[in-house]
Formats: structure tokens, C-alpha cells, sequence
């Protein structure tokens, strides 16, 4: 149903962890699937093997897969469990990530009267989801859940919306949904709503009549969207467990709002719950009871509509996947997607062995004297772990004082002693923890012009010890990491650490800055 995007969201993250992939689309829109590898290719700008195709059957791959492989895959529930039931899945554990049709559920809040823009919303929602891309979305809402009193409001507002849904040739300006994609694809979808028919009866759509704009309704795979009203969902099974792959949905009443999530969890795990409401106290007891069996919880209301992205439209930054029935995977999520695709190793050694190991600075290490300054080195010159210890300086009270005046951080604990000695933090009177960073600066800082271009920020800053008037500190200042950012400098991350004379870490904190090469 997403040749293009459903590859994508798998390749990204693939290969932004540096491993190849093989793509393999549903047969019937492989076409498209196709043309978009075969640019991404022609580009050049992929390794060679990097990116391969296959369209139809696979042949014996999947007996092939080893401990190294991972199967990311997109569709029905049923071919899921066939797939992760491979012998040579289970034979050597290969990776496995299952993103499954689901009975996605939407609520619509007690408090969205016909008289809120909640509700007009919800019904808009409701009835983009059943008509796009015909229905045929893994995330598309299969499950209505409206108040008691709200049922025949929503149906007779979807009746009116649904009604001026244009259906026929897609390349037509008014068409407003198309076909199916296949006429086996429309065959399921019958079968499905034969079943629904069983617990529901259908309240708006009927297969049998209804017009299609410039095309031919016998030759396509046309269906109307289709409603149907499930009045007693508790005795229900077939509505909570059915999905008909169209533009087909199911509407059911709710007592109260322990019900409503009640129902939402009957399908057993899926990729989205969406609510619509206004009030913050039902949007809490609908996460507090849902958010382990959705993968993804919507909330929308009057405040965020106007941009928010809607029910069917997993972000790159957020969850793809659910629990149970949804596949029990998950995607994107940002750099945790990426990591779906890379082996976490523990690393036993020496603080020098993991140094030479990650290339990163690790605490307890042997430190490495710096030949010069370090801020006198370009940023190829500098190595992990070089260091340097400056000299002390001593904290006066004349400091402390000067430092309030000046800045107006007058804190009773920086200008009152008794005060101060009350505070079970504090022995006296302290130095303000942003005068300890500005003289450290003044410790370890080269003034001349050099190959530190900016300060760019500081991470992980943590007071540790107050620090008294008559106090001497100094710095430790180590090179912890380096990361090349254009083709003229790179980001140097430093260790600082301020003690006191006793040898006390004062505080701590990584300093970045942008070095020349």
C-alpha cells in the first residue's frame, strides 16, 4: 500500500547504520517500488550491493538468512507469523521485525459535543482515514468508539462528509478516492465485511450501488466507504478481530471512559489509538489504561488540529509498531531505528584498552601530557586522552561578592553565612557554581588566536562539592572525543573537571568547540 514510503522507512535507517539490504515489494505495486531503487541507483551516490531488488517470490533467501541478517517486514498478520515461524529464523535467531495490519481504534471524547470543534474534528479524522488511499493503510481506523449518546450524531455527520466523497479515476482533479489495489484485494474486502455483518449492520455504503466518476465500476476494484454500527460490542468478537483492508469502518458506543479503553484493548495490539478530546484528565486515564497495547497514541483537540499531522501519519521521530496483533516490532523513532539494525556489544577492558578501542576518552585512563597548550593545536593534531593541569587559583570572599554585585545572583547562601549554615547543602557561605566555571575558563584557556574558532556549548555540567572562600582550585582539562563537521573544522569535545586541593572534583562538565584542522 506504500511502495515507495514503506521502502523508505525501513532503507533509511539500514543504511544510516551501514548495512546492505535487499528490497522485496508486494508484487501488485512493485512496478513503482522498482522505478524508485532504479534512481536511487542510477544516482551513483550508493555503494555498489548496497541497495539490491527483488520483485515476486523470493525463491530460497529466506532459508539463507544467518545470525548477521535482519527481516524488517510490513503486512498482514497472518504472513508475519509465517515468515518469524521461518526454520532458519528461529534456527538462528535472526533479527525480526514485524509491522502487521491492527483493529486501530479512535475515541471520541465524552466532553466533544456536536457543538465543539472537537467533534466536527473527529468526524473529519474519521472519515479521512476510511477514504484514503481507499482504506488500505495499516494505521487506518477500524474501530469507532463513540459515547452512547454521540452514535447516531457521528453516523448521520460521516453519512453527510462520506456522501461527497468522489469515487473513480484517480488522474480525474474531482475524484476524491480511488480503487483498490487489485479486484482480489476488493474480493478480501467483501469477504471481510460479510463477517463484520455477522455482529454489525452496515449503516452507510453499499457495494452493490453506488457511482463511480470516469471509470468503469465493473472493471476496477471500486468500493464505496462503508460504515457499519456494532450496537453491542461487549458481546462482540468478529468487529475486534476482523479487518476488512478498505474503506471500511465499524462504529460502537462506550458507557464511560474505563469501557471505551476496554474496547480499544480488545483488538489486542495495534499501531495507533487516537483521541479526540479537550480535556486533559480523560486524555491521562486513556494513556494510563491504553499506552501498552497501542504503539502509537494520538491525541488531538481545538489547540493542536490546525498542525497536527493526524491519526494515520507515523513521524520519523516517532514509534512505528505495536504490541500483539500489530507485529510486536518496532520502526523509526529516530536514531532508534537506526539501532534496530546494529549489534549492541559489551566491551570488558582496561580504561586504555577501551580508549585505543572507541576512540573516545575514557575516565581512569593514562593520561597523555600535551606537548603544547592544547588549545595551540589544530584538530588533527590533537590525540585522545591529552591533557593538561593548570595552575591553582584561590576562591576569596572578595570573589564571591564582586561576582553577586556584578551578575545580581545575590542568593542567600553566596551572602549570608548563618543562613547559609542552615542549609544542609552548604558549611558556609559558597562560591556560585558559575563563578567556579568562569575561573576555570580563565585557568585553561590559551587567549591568542589559534585553531579554536568557538565554544560551541557544554554538556553533563554537575556541581559536586561547594567550595568555601579560601579555597584554591584548579582544572584538568582532557581531550575526550572528535567529530569532523565540515571540510574547514571539526568539534572537539574536552573532559573539564575542577577540583579543589584536597583532590575533591568540585564539578565536572564536557566543553565543546570547533577546532581548525
Amino acid at each position: 500500500n506504500f511502495p515507495v514510503w514503506g521502502m523508505l522507512e525501513k532503507l533509511a535507517p539500514t543504511l544510516l547504520a551501514g548495512v546492505p539490504a535487499i528490497v522485496k515489494p508486494a508484487t501488485a505495486t512493485s512496478y513503482v517500488t522498482e522505478l524508485c531503487v532504479k534512481l536511487m541507483l542510477d544516482s551513483g551516490l550508493l555503494p555498489e550491493g548496497a541497495l539490491q531488488f527483488i520483485a515476486g517470490g523470493t525463491g530460497d533467501l529466506l532459508d539463507r538468512l544467518t545470525c548477521q541478517d535482519v527481516v524488517s517486514f510490513t503486512g498482514s498478520a497472518d504472513t508475519a507469523l509465517k515468515l518469524r515461524s521461518n526454520p532458519k529464523i528461529l534456527q538462528n535467531a535472526t533479527r525480526f521485525t514485524a509491522e502487521a495490519d491492527s483493529l486501530n481504534a479512535s475515541i471520541l471524547g465524552p466532553d466533544a459535543t456536536p457543538s465543539t470543534p472537537e467533534f466536527d474534528l473527529f468526524v473529519k479524522e474519521v472519515a479521512r482515514e476510511m477514504t484514503t488511499k481507499a482504506g488500505q493503510k495499516c494505521t487506518a481506523i477500524r474501530r469507532i468508539l463513540a459515547p452512547e449518546a454521540r452514535v447516531a450524531e457521528v453516523i448521520e455527520a460521516l453519512e453527510t462528509r462520506l456522501s461527497n466523497v468522489v469515487i473513480g479515476d484517480p488522474a480525474d482533479k474531482a475524484t476524491r478516492m480511488g480503487a483498490l489495489v487489485s479486484t482480489a484485494q476488493r474480493s478480501d474486502v467483501l469477504e471481510k465485511i460479510g463477517i463484520l455483518s455477522q455482529e454489525a449492520e452496515r449503516v452507510i455504503g453499499d457495494p452493490e450501488t453506488f457511482e463511480v466518476h470516469g471509470a468503469d465500476r465493473e472493471k476496477g476494484a471500486f468500493l464505496p466507504p462503508m460504515l457499519f454500527h456494532c450496537a453491542d460490542p461487549d458481546a462482540a468478537t468478529k468487529v475486534h478481530e476482523t479487518e476488512a483492508f478498505g474503506p471500511v469502518s465499524t462504529i460502537m458506543p462506550y458507557r464511560d471512559i474505563d469501557h471505551a479503553v476496554a474496547l480499544a484493548n480488545r483488538g489486542q495490539g495495534s499501531l495507533a489509538l487516537s483521541l479526540i478530546t479537550h480535556d486533559p484528565k480523560v486524555a491521562r486515564d486513556v494513556i494510563m489504561g491504553s499506552g501498552a497495547y497501542h504503539g502509537r497514541v494520538y491525541i488531538n483537540d481545538r489547540t493542536s488540529m490546525a498542525e497536527s499531522t493526524g491519526h494515520g501519519s507515523p513521524m520519523p521521530h516517532l514509534i512505528h509498531g505495536g504490541p500483539g496483533r500489530a507485529g510486536g516490532g518496532e520502526e523509526m523513532g529516530g536514531i532508534r531505528g537506526v539501532k534496530h539494525f546494529m549489534q549492541r556489544t559489551a566491551i570488558q577492558g582496561s580504561p586504555d584498552m577501551l580508549q585505543e578501542i572507541t576512540g573516545r576518552y575514557v575516565k581512569g585512563s593514562t593520561p597523555i601530557a600535551a606537548p603544547a597548550h592544547p588549545f595551540t593545536r589544530t584538530f588533527t593534531e590533537l590525540e585522545i586522552g591529552e591533557s593538561i593541569t593548570t595552575a591553582p587559583r584561590e576562591v576569596t570572599l572578595e570573589d564571591i561578592e564582586h561576582f553577586a554585585t556584578f551578575t545580581g545572583d545575590t542568593f542567600y547562601a553566596h551572602m549570608d553565612a548563618e543562613a547559609a549554615k542552615r542549609n544542609p547543602f552548604f558549611p558556609d557561605r559558597v562560591a556560585h557554581g558559575y563563578l567556579l566555571l568562569s575561573f576555570a575558563a580563565g585557568l585553561f584557556v590559551e587567549p591568542n588566536e589559534g585553531p579554536v574558532l568557538a565554544n560551541t556549548g557544554l554538556d553533563g555540567l554537575r556541581f559536586m562539592k561547594p567550595v568555601v572562600a579560601g579555597t584554591e582550585i584548579h582544572v584538568v582539562l582532557t581531550v575526550k572525543q572528535k567529530t569532523r563537521r565540515t571540510g574547514a573544522y571539526g568539534e572537539v569535545r574536552w573532559a573539564v573537571t575542577i577540583l579543589d586541593g584536597e583532590e575533591d572534583t568540585v564539578a565536572e562538565y564536557e566543553l565543546l568547540t570547533m577546532n581548525a584542522y
